[in-house]
């Protein structure tokens, strides 16, 4: 399978370097995607050669960067994108793992998993984070999974290997790190399938921000849960009823974040 291995980079001149020596090991082809770094980033990717690059003038989120990507591996016409995170929390020695998980399944997404290998004293993640990420995939599990024909353990994880032609029936338009919720819900909708792979926990940088409101876990939880029923309702008519029962009302996830988080 022709693969595209691609990275959001913000601000990852302290990582950047040691993670692409040791992507590139196991990666033909690279999409770096600059999310509007004020640091050496850019610098570093002008540096780097056989790789292609995306710049954003501006920071427009997470989200956007996924989206640039999604975008970038349709119009090449790859077989397989990979992508991961550049903060080296996210194992390249991994890659192997994803690319022969694809290629001994149908499954549209292997889906990495920090939560299927036990965690250690040392490698246990910030409770908030936890929680949220529990709350939220526990959701998800109970409106969507006889869709996307898995329980999930790990909704958030952007360590993840989709077959490109399954992109083309996706339509994100989410920007920040609410991305995930559109995703699932999108996904669920186009009948794509799932599998998890089991991943790392490794957190290397407890003093993360989301920006803004989204610092708060509350409002953080609040958010997510705005973008994922404003977008099964969205999609109602291609969801059963079970997956879009009691959904809270969505009109105030256009204002609880803009720019770089936004819904």
């Amino acid at each position: 399978m022709r693969t595209l291995v691609a990275i959001p980079v913000y601000n990852e001149e302290k990582f950047l370097p040691g993670v692409l020596a040791k992507v590139r090991a196991h990666a033909d082809r690279l999409l770096l995607i600059d999310d509007g770094s004020t640091d050496r980033t850019p610098e570093l990717i002008a540096r780097e050669r056989g790789v292609d690059a995306i710049r954003h003038s501006a920071n427009r989120g997470y989200g956007r960067s996924l989206r640039d990507a999604f975008r970038f591996a349709v119009q090449e016409r790859f077989d397989l994108l990979i992508t991961m995170d550049c903060d080296d929390q996210h194992e390249p020695a991994a890659i192997p793992l994803f690319i022969d998980a694809a290629a001994r399944s149908s499954h549209d997404i292997i889906s990495g998993s920090r939560y299927l290998l036990p965690m250690t004293g040392n490698d246990r993640p910030p409770m908030e984070r936890r929680n949220i990420n529990a709350s939220i995939t526990a959701e998800i599990n109970t409106r969507l999974s006889h869709r996307l024909g898995t329980l999930l353990t790990d909704s958030f994880c952007g360590f993840k290997a989709y077959r490109v032609p399954a992109l083309k029936k996706l339509r994100p338009t989410v920007s920040g790190y609410a991305f995930p919720m559109q995703f699932w819900a999108q996904s669920a909708a186009a009948g794509l399938s799932v599998k998890e792979l089991p991943v790392k926990l490794i957190y290397n940088d407890l003093t993360r921000t989301f920006g803004g409101t989204l610092d708060d876990a509350g409002e953080r939880l609040k958010h997510y849960r705005l973008v994922l029923h404003r977008e099964l309702r969205r999609h109602a008519s291609a969801l059963p009823p079970s997956a879009i029962h009691n959904l809270i009302e969505t009109g105030a996830a256009r204002s609880a974040c803009r720019g770089p988080c936004g819904g």
